[in-house]
């Protein structure tokens, strides 16, 4: 419990951070949402204006083009009027003047066109001027960046050689200051040393008179510890010889233990398989055996038969001319006996008998007990059948034989055999068997391994095999049985004959070792002893070589001290004079590192101000670079868009060129018509002329709507655009709303509408929320990898836990109560069983004397045995007999005496409903008549029913019922009310 508390207190601390994590996420998501919210509707009001504009731009643009379309029309109308007076006009000259004043209006309608071409070409040659100045623009922002990228390059470059050389500046400083340092360090070192060769000097002149004195009294232990030397190790060759000898003999007794011990395992080893081998013997013997007996039982109860073939093949031994049945006289291989007893169906519960006799006999038996129809098979009355009717199926593919034929069965059963069997052909597959039949007109009765059936007439019966009792098999499957239970018998008793001789082996094995173990023990005393003695002495000349060691290290130690002493004297003295020098020269060098130092830092400096102007510059033309990107960006924008303008005032154009040729094509066709008129009216000449006046007035009004449209169609475009830029701003806006949304509800399930009401209104500050969820997520990473069920799972441990607890505790107090409560109990049944047993006793005393007419019955318990275990005697003394146990009356006594109980009990604690099978069955008639009558007074408070085949028992009954069967095959019940029959005599 303690391991998982711990886990569900980190999986609180985590689930908390997660609720924060959570709180902050949802505040920070109703800001953004906030926020994009309102950007929102402030481009939607933008949008709604824009939108408003545009329709009522696209509104102006369509009544123009509407009016204009109703000048055109109306023009049409006038030309159509003109067509007319033409026609009306006979007149040439009238004609020739109309049709000039038709081509005066075209050439004014080409002049139109033609003024339009010109405003077109100005603006035009206007869009070429400023595209000329835009892309003079933009390459000298071009040529501009480049120099600026260039001299960029050039200061970043300039920068990074400054910061190199201060950064050479800054290592030198280092050094010198490190120079410096360590002259310093050297100048200390020295005059310390000087000091000390000063000491030793005074010193050497003491101690070399001292260490002479020395030598002399080590070279005098010397000599004696060489002596001494030389006679420990002659008493050590001694004793290692004696230790030798003893781990040899002790060798060879490890080396003869440890391969009887290898001895030993694998015999264990090999007694352990034998004995698994006994268990697994022992064990299929017993399975066989089982199986082999479950298996003669159900033979000889006749499992899987019909009840009716039970209850004959039960009157087997009384009954010789009972044979068996079908499946006991014929027998197959195993791999035909599914194909046999598919071809035998229900035939093979036949009943096979010596004569009909016997078969009448079982009949009688059957109708007489009412048990069930049955078939059976006289051996003098069956006949064999004719032979195969078909006997050209033999060559057919898939045939394997006649049924009669397969079977293997006593000579004396051939004509049986023959009679099931002799009709029916045995096939591999179901397919070979259907080309059969339908090869012979399906007349053939054919059965195939796998048991489908082709009846004659084409019948095909197949399927799951549900037959699992294998009546056929069952004889071929105790043989087999038999045979592998005696074999598994045998095997058991040479596996234990293999235990028995591997535990002898064994036995020796252990015998040895324990005599060498003892010799073993022996030889270890003999070793420690020899060991003891070898390790003392060896321990002693350790000492003496080692304290001859000692002595003569120490001599040449003060050889060589005395040597050093008086050789290196002068040379202390030159190392004081060298060490004074030395001090000078680092004082020297430490001067010049010095002003070197203060050189290099006066350069550092000035480096470090060249450095700084270097980076100022770098950031300000960093800052000229972008701005020129952005610049070129805005004159490469306008340069699309001057394009785009352009490209579309060529469409206009090549429309207006060909509007023009278009009206001189008419004025060609009006000059051709004025060529071919003849003569016109002075009236129809005025009137015609009012009409191209009036058609004029519509042409030179139609004239001003092209700038009105091209204004108009320019301002729609503009309004295009803005709407197209706020519907994207819009869509982002809006895209960015919907990826919050659908954070916050993958990550926490919560929509905008749960999350207004999660708002926490002391959190305002964006940065702060933010910087806030990035601890958290830190925090939340730290606790690694966190089990968050443990918390569920602790409080299920601690359920469980506490739910056990309490169980145990409840069970402890259970069982202490039972225990009561069973002492309780044992007392009172012990006390009520004696009260009840005296008087069922008595009770049945009286109830013998009346079954029998007199005489004494006695119940008794079994003496010193607890009355609770104690066996009950009952003593039975019939009128005119020697009182007697029960066991040694006839069988009717003992059926009487046992009513004589049932009734006593009965007396004693009436039932209200009582059920009684043919309890009188062995009673003679008297004794019916006395059981009928006592049975008969007890009906005041139990109401019995009675199954029974005596007169008597009926005689005294109230109602009879039995069941006819006045028709073959239905079976009727039968009623009789003796009760009212009495009532009615």
């Amino acid at each position: 419990v303690e391991p998982l508390a711990k886990q569900a207190e980190v999986a609180k601390d985590y689930l908390k951070k997660k609720e924060d994590l959570k709180n902050y996420d949802i505040n920070l998501f109703l800001l953004d949402s906030k926020r994009i919210d309102s950007d929102l509707i402030s481009i939607e009001e933008k949008l709604t204006i824009a939108n408003k504009d545009l329709l009522e731009t696209q509104e102006k643009y369509e009544g123009i083009k509407q009016e204009y379309s109703d000048i055109e029309l109306k023009i049409e109308e006038l030309d159509s009027k003109i067509e007319e007076k033409r026609n009306k006009l006979t007149n040439e000259s009238v004609i020739r003047e109309k049709l000039e004043g038709e081509i005066k209006v075209l050439e004014e309608k080409i002049n139109t066109s033609r003024i339009e071409a010109s405003h077109f070409e100005e603006r035009e040659n206007a869009l070429n001027a400023e595209y000329s100045l835009r892309d003079e623009e933009h390459k000298r922002i071009l040529s501009e960046k480049k120099v600026i990228d260039e001299e960029l390059d050039d200061l970043i470059k300039t920068r990074d050689i400054a910061k190199n050389e201060l950064s050479e500046i800054q290592k030198k400083i280092e050094e010198l200051n490190e120079a410096i340092e360590n002259g310093k360090n050297e100048i200390i070192e020295t005059i310390s040393n000087r000091a000390l060769i000063k000491t030793k000097i005074t010193e050497f002149d003491t101690l070399l008179s001292q260490h002479n004195i020395h030598k002399a009294e080590i070279q005098s232990k010397l000599l004696q510890a060489k002596s001494e030397e030389a006679e420990l190790e002659s008493v050590l060759k001694t004793y290692l010889t004696e230790l030798n000898d003893v781990n040899e003999k002790i060798l060879e007794a490890d080396r003869n233990f440890e391969h009887l011990s290898e001895q030993l395992y694998l015999v264990r080893r090999d007694l352990e398989e034998r004995d698994n081998a006994l268990i697994d013997a022992q064990n299929n013997y017993h399975k066989l055996l089982s199986k082999l007996e479950a298996l003669k039982n159900i033979t000889e109860r006749y499992d899987g038969y019909g009840s009716s073939v039970k209850s004959v093949m039960e009157q087997k031994e009384s009954q010789k001319g009972l044979i068996g049945v079908v499946a006991d006289i014929i027998s197959a291989d195993k791999k035909y006996e599914t194909a046999i007893e598919t071809a035998l169906g229900g035939n093979i519960q036949n009943i096979v008998t010596k004569d009909e006799a016997d078969a009448k006999k079982m009949i009688a038996y059957l109708k007489e007990n009412k048990l069930g129809r049955a078939t059976f098979l006289p051996l003098t009355t069956v006949r064999r059948r004719p032979d195969f009717k078909y006997p050209e199926i033999k060559n057919e593919k898939g045939f394997i034989g006649i049924a009669s034929e397969i079977v293997k069965a006593d000579k004396m059963y051939d004509d049986v055999v023959s009679q099931l069997l002799g009709e029916i052909a045995i096939v591999d597959t179901v397919d070979n068997a259907l080309n059969m039949a339908k090869k012979h007109d399906y007349k053939l009765r054919l059965v195939t391994l796998e048991g489908e059936y082709l009846a004659p007439g084409g019948s095909l019966a197949g399927g799951s095999y549900k037959n699992n009792s294998n009546l056929l098999g069952r004889r071929r499957e105790i043989e087999e049985l038999e045979k592998n239970v005696s074999l598994a018998k045998e095997h058991i008793e040479d596996c234990k004959k293999d235990i028995e001789d591997t535990k002898k082996k064994r036995d020796k094995i252990r015998e040895e070792s324990e005599m060498l173990k003892e010799s073993q023990q022996n030889l270890a005393v003999l070793q420690n002893t020899a060991q003891m003695k070898y390790d003392s002495m060896l321990s002693k000349i350790e000492e003496t070589k080692e304290g001859y060691r000692n002595l003569e290290t120490e001599s040449h130690e003060m050889e060589s001290l005395i040597k050093e002493l008086s050789g290196n004297k002068e040379d202390i003295s030159a190392k004081l004079l060298k060490s004074e020098q030395l001090e000078k020269e680092i004082e020297v060098k430490n001067r010049q590192h010095g002003a070197s130092l203060e050189e290099y830092r006066d350069k550092e400096s000035k480096k470090v101000i060249e450095t700084t102007d270097l980076d100022l510059k770098v950031a300000g033309l960093s800052q000229k670079v972008e701005f020129e990107a952005k610049n070129l960006s805005r004159v490469e924008e306008e340069l699309d868009r001057i394009n785009s303008e352009k490209n579309d005032l060529a469409d206009k154009k090549a429309v207006s060129d060909k509007e023009i040729e278009a009206k001189k094509e008419d004025i060609a066709k009006i000059k051709d018509t004025i060529e071919a008129s003849v003569n016109s009216k002075s009236e129809d000449e005025e009137e015609l002329k009012n009409v191209i006046n009036e058609k004029n007035e519509f042409t030179l009004k139609q004239k001003s709507f092209f700038d009105t449209r091209e204004e108009l169609a320019k301002k729609s475009a503009d309004l295009d655009k803005e709407v197209y830029r706020l519907n994207s701003q819009k869509e982002k806006l809006e895209d960015s709303l919907q990826g919050l949304v659908s954070y916050m509800f993958s990550e926490y399930e919560i929509t905008l509408s749960q999350a207004k009401a999660l708002r926490d209104e002391s959190l305002s500050d964006i940065s702060v929320i933010k910087k806030n969820i990035s601890t958290l997520k830190d925090q939340i990473k730290k606790l690694g990898d966190v089990n968050v069920n443990a918390i569920e799972d602790y409080k299920e441990l601690m359920e469980k836990y506490t739910f056990l607890k309490t169980q145990h505790d409840d069970l402890v107090k259970a069982e202490t109560s039972l225990v009561e409560i069973i002492e309780d109990l044992d007392t009172n049944m012990r006390k009520q069983f004696n009260e009840k047993f005296i008087e069922i006793g008595k009770e049945y005393d009286k109830v013998f004397k009346e079954m029998f007419g007199g005489g004494k019955g006695t119940l008794e318990l079994e003496q010193d045995v607890d009355v609770l275990d104690a066996g009950i005697k009952i003593i039975a003394q019939p009128p005119g007999k020697k009182l007697q146990n029960m066991m040694q009356l006839s069988g009717g006594e003992k059926a009487l005496t046992a009513i004589a109980l049932l009734f006593a009990i009965q007396n004693l604690k009436p039932s209200p409903f009582c059920l009684l099978d043919e309890i009188e069955a062995a009673l003679d008639e008297s004794n019916v008549g006395r059981f009928a009558g006592y049975l008969h007074k007890l009906t005041k408070h139990t109401q019995f029913i009675v199954i029974t085949h005596r007169r008597g028992t009926m005689e005294k009954a109230d109602r009879l019922y039995g069941i006819t069967m006045q028709e073959k095959g239905v079976s009727a019940l039968v009623s009789v009310n003796l009760v009212d029959k009495d009532l009615d005599d």
